[in-house]
């Protein structure tokens, strides 16, 4: 079909009152071209600090080529959605950096604490899509979320949204880091949005802050150091060496954006999809270690966290517990906890149990983070 180029300006404008009424914080348009991200993306792959995840291989460049992903693509409409939850009180970053100083208790990152994003973000991009169609009728699009060879924070960047952090990930000068991020692939020619800048001036904190020094500079992320990838991605055994450095966070990891200073501009969600479940905001550990599979199963029903699977769920908890037992010698409940799994069918998770039952007999410190390569 053809739109004249007032009616997409005008198009443009509606997309994003429309993506506002659906919860998005800001809807971006940007063009396809992302030629000035493929040797940076490839020298990152060749340094395999990707690990485990053969998928960010897999499709070449094509990750950086909108266009063979979808063919007919010529732009790509990005969104923003808040996630902190609706309750969030204003000293936040505080009360997360005291709950990484409580051995027992376990730390789940913010975003997995309520439903799982891609279906919050999927169904609405697809309103989204509906409400253009609805417009203009038929056209070529597909929807996104975290689901498909996208480099969406270049894309983010490009559509104005913000600017990638020395981390690697995306901010907002109103919004922080605490958000998610979405997108249509359009065969529209929509107007694009202009650019914005970095703002991230002087500042290091967050490469100071991360725990087991994965960010090796600015802009440079070696995933296989990273707690996130630890907890999330890795499939195997965490490697010996990190894992004193895990401390308490068993699924994921916050430390970088509780160091940013933007973060102070973080925003509430307006939807409820995010609120926390299960108490995962205050929960101890030797409570979670206690959930069977299919309790597992039932709690963390429709949650980001259920995907890993209970055994791995298990060993990011061993971890955790192996790293408390070291701390508090004489604490029973956290041992008895362990020795309960300490036959677990599972050889990775008996494996780890045994580590954390060595903590608590060693009373080991922990070693200091070895200084990263390159």
């Amino acid at each position: 079909m053809t739109v004249s180029d007032n009616n997409l300006s005008t198009l443009a404008l509606a997309i994003k009152a429309w993506g506002r009424e659906l919860g998005f914080a800001e809807i971006g348009i940007a063009n396809v071209d992302l030629r000035h991200t493929e040797a940076g993306f490839q020298a990152w792959l060749d340094a395999g600090h990707h690990g485990d995840m053969d998928y960010m291989a897999a499709h070449g460049m094509k990750r950086a080529r909108p266009a063979e992903l979808v063919p007919g693509t010529v732009r790509v409409i990005m969104a923003r959605m808040n996630y902190l939850p609706r309750e969030t009180a204003a000293d936040w970053r505080d009360r997360e950096l005291q709950r990484a100083q409580d051995p027992g208790r376990a730390t789940i990152s913010v975003y997995a604490r309520g439903r799982d994003y891609h279906k919050v973000l999927r169904a609405r991009l697809q309103q989204l899509a509906d409400r253009i169609r609805n417009e203009v009728g038929e056209f070529g699009y597909r929807v996104f979320t975290d689901s498909a060879p996208v480099m969406e924070v270049a894309l983010a960047e490009k559509s104005g949204i913000g600017w990638r952090g020395k981390h690697t990930l995306m901010l907002n000068r109103e919004a922080g880091s605490m958000f998610f991020l979405g997108e249509i692939l359009t065969d529209l020619p929509l107007p694009v949005d202009a650019p914005g800048g970095a703002h991230c001036g002087q500042c290091s904190a967050c490469i100071g802050a991360c725990p087991t020094q994965a960010i090796l500079g600015p802009y440079q992320l070696d995933a296989r150091r990273c707690i996130s990838y630890l907890t999330i991605e890795l499939k195997g055994a965490i490697p010996l060496e990190l894992r004193p450095l895990i401390g308490n966070r068993v699924y994921g990891c916050d430390d970088c954006q509780l160091a940013c200073p933007w973060n102070k501009f973080a925003q509430r969600s307006e939807l409820p999809d995010f609120d926390v479940r299960n108490g995962l905001d205050e929960a101890s550990m030797v409570a979670l270690f206690g959930w069977d599979e299919a309790e597992f199963n039932r709690r963390l029903e429709g949650s980001p966290i259920r995907r890993i699977g209970h055994e791995r769920w298990l060993r990011n908890l061993a971890v955790g517990l192996g790293n408390a037992a070291r701390q508090r010698r004489g604490d029973a409940a956290i041992v008895a906890a362990l020795q309960a799994r300490a036959q677990h069918p599972s050889e990775m998770v008996r494996e780890h149990v045994a580590w954390a039952l060595a903590q608590h007999q060693s009373g080991a410190s922990v070693p200091a983070p070895a200084t990263p390569a390159g």
